[in-house]
Parts: C-alpha cells; sequence; structure tokens
C-alpha cells in the first residue's frame, strides 16, 4: 500500500521559515515526479512547487518563487519543501503528492488532475 505522510507544518510568525518533509512507503519513487500543493480554507487545492524524476528540474509558483524551495533525497524515498520569508497567506493545508506513470525525468508535473498518490497533508499556519 502506498503511503505518503507529511510532517514539519505548524505555526510560524511572519517572516520566519519551516520545513516541509514528505516520507513515501510502500514503493519507490526515485523516477516520479513529486509535487506540493496547498488548500486554504474556501478555496481550491492549488499547486506550490514541483520536482522531476531526476531532480534537476524544478518549478514554482509565483506567489511562492525565490522563497521556497523543494528537494528530494531519493536514498529516504522523501520530498521536501524549504519554506523561508513566511507570509499570512501561505497559511493553508499543505499536500505532497506523486506521479504513478513514468515520464521523462525531467518533467515537472504541475496539474493536479495528473497526481496519483497524495499525503494526508500538513498545517502551516503563518500569524502576523
Amino acid at each position: 500500500q502506498v503511503q505518503l505522510v507529511e510532517s514539519g507544518g505548524g505555526l510560524v510568525q511572519a517572516g520566519g521559515s519551516l520545513r516541509l518533509s514528505c516520507a513515501a512507503s510502500g514503493r519507490t519513487f526515485s523516477s516520479s515526479a513529486l509535487g506540493w500543493f496547498r488548500q486554504a480554507p474556501g478555496k481550491e487545492r492549488e499547486f506550490v512547487a514541483g520536482i522531476s524524476g531526476s531532480g534537476t528540474s524544478r518549478y514554482y509558483a509565483d506567489s511562492v518563487k525565490g522563497r521556497f524551495t523543494i528537494s528530494r533525497d531519493n536514498a529516504k524515498n522523501t520530498v521536501y519543501l524549504q519554506m523561508n520569508s513566511l507570509k499570512p497567506e501561505d497559511t493553508a493545508v499543505y499536500y505532497c503528492a506523486a506521479v504513478r506513470r513514468l515520464i521523462s525525468s525531467r518533467v515537472v508535473v504541475t496539474v493536479r488532475d495528473e497526481y496519483d498518490y497524495w499525503g494526508q497533508g500538513t498545517q502551516v499556519t503563518v500569524s502576523s
């Protein structure tokens, strides 16, 4: 059974930092495109950051570009999201996701519906 488990969320003041982790089990994701999404109350789940299977390509939503960094450790089957200079508008539940199908190892997937596996989410709250 495939599982993605996020951790690292919490309450932080504006300008602070958090590092989210997402550990996968049940299969290896060393060649899979991975991503982070978030969902604020009353809003759609939106793309935040994605990383290709090879780890050489990354893509970010404009709202987080320059502040967030996605990375992966294939040996640990884990993907990370380093979040710096956090703003109150970053408050949301953050989800990691993985693509099941085989695609080019340099492709980043940004479309929510193209992801097959999802974690349960971790709450990030940024106070002003």
